[in-house]
């Protein structure tokens, strides 16, 4: 009951702040992570670990696939269509750099723990969160293509490193029955079938109904926001009975949905986005209280350098690889190699691998919870003045080369804070 009130009171002293604290960078994961934390380590009897932590993964999952629904809704597949070449290149060349990324860094700063262990963490701390890299994609200062290349990737990307992180678990639990090449493609095969079968059903049958039943008035105005909720809660639970990766249900049943429902997709993905963004909410703040508090006396000098080389070195080298050769300025290259935060996603597989019991489990989840911790701190603090720097570089170098590669315009959807009609 104690950790229920202060998870209320934080909510509440948030909501009561967030507009004036977010324009002036403190973005809703920092303050609810902080406070947290500050509760945790005040009241360690409030949050007990081993019953939380189980309920804190589920939370967790639920919150990123309710973003990643929602986040899809919005996107215009038809325009999409014809602007993959930065997202593809982001996912099928930057993914599997900065895994091989991950894993000679962590080779050299943890030279005692097994190559498997090694190969698993690379793999956690892959993907970028849709929820942490909101703020970016959502400003308009940033030029709509470079806000739909990141948009894109961090909805695909945690997906696809779901069936590399389970063989990879397998490994380090000494489970795996196959060779390697044959375990990553029966589970690619599983996970990500699964999931686009998941996910494309499940929409393409909750958007028929709603848009059916829509187009003859027959769905209360309340009610029309339940229906894309329940929907994205049916792809995850369809994905999870097929053994396919919830992740990748979610994301291609918002694209799916979206383009059934059409125009009215901007109307009835309110409700979605709140409660995703509330679950996440939850989230940080056990975040806080009790991961962190958790990883607190195993964080050694090694974790540490792992953490910052992460989020820079094994981040933006592969990025730039990724996007040579298309014209594409550094200044565009480095932001959009500096803004991948890790988020939800590396913590649902750091809760994996601590309740799977995986050899040198501790060293891999304070890793994942000090990277998170500071992708929260540094890309939320740096967000405001880095995109105000950004956007006078990229205003100057479009008004100059009216075709350069960031001059090309990119249709994006409503913004997540923008309500229909405002």
């Amino acid at each position: 009951m104690i950790a229920a009130l202060a998870v209320l009171i934080i909510l509440l002293a948030w909501s009561a702040f967030s507009g004036a604290l977010d324009r002036r960078g403190i973005t809703s994961a920092l303050f609810l992570a902080t406070a947290g934390l500050v509760v945790g380590l005040l009241l360690p009897s409030a949050f007990e670990a081993p019953t939380d932590l189980t309920t804190a993964r589920l939370i967790a999952e639920l919150a990123l696939v309710l973003l990643l629904f929602s986040d899809a809704m919005r996107i215009d597949l038809r325009a999409l269509r014809h602007q993959l070449s930065w997202p593809s290149r982001l996912l099928l060349i930057g993914l599997p750099l900065t895994v091989l990324a991950g894993v000679g860094v962590g080779l050299l700063v943890f030279p005692d723990v097994a190559f498997a262990s090694v190969i698993l963490l690379a793999i956690m701390l892959a993907p970028t969160d849709a929820a942490l890299g909101q703020k970016v994609v959502e400003d308009t200062a940033v030029p709509s293509r470079v806000r739909q290349a990141l948009d894109v990737e961090s909805g695909l990307n945690d997906g696809l490193a779901v069936p590399l992180f389970l063989v990879a678990l397998s490994i380090a639990n000494a489970e795996l029955e196959m060779s390697v090449p044959g375990a990553v493609l029966m589970n690619m095969w599983t996970q990500i079938g699964g999931g686009v079968l998941a996910g494309v059903g499940a929409a393409i049958v909750g958007g028929t109904v709603f848009a059916f039943a829509d187009a003859r008035g027959w769905v209360g105005a309340h009610w029309r926001q339940v229906m894309p909720l329940a929907t994205a809660l049916l792809c995850f639970a369809i994905a999870d009975t097929l053994g396919g990766s919830g992740f990748i249900a979610a994301f291609v049943g918002g694209l799916v949905f979206g383009r059934v429902a059409g125009r009215a997709r901007s109307e009835i993905s309110v409700l979605t986005e709140e409660a995703g963004d509330l679950l996440a909410a939850v989230t940080w703040i056990g975040f806080g209280a009790l991961a962190l508090v958790l990883v607190l006396p195993s964080i050694t000098w090694q974790v540490v350098l792992y953490a910052v080389l992460s989020l820079t070195v094994v981040r933006m080298v592969p990025v730039a690889v990724a996007l040579a050769g298309r014209r594409i300025r550094l200044p565009t290259i480095a932001f959009i190699g500096w803004f991948g935060p890790r988020g939800l996603a590396s913590l649902v597989f750091g809760l994996m691998v601590l309740e799977e019991g995986v050899p040198e489990g501790n060293i891999l989840l304070s890793t994942v919870v000090v990277t998170v911790a500071l992708s929260i701190l540094l890309h939320g603090l740096s967000s405001v003045p880095l995109v105000a720097v950004y956007h006078r570089w990229s205003t100057a170098h479009i008004a100059s080369d009216p075709n350069s590669a960031e001059g090309v315009p990119a249709r994006m959807p409503r913004l997540r804070r923008e309500r229909p009609g405002a």
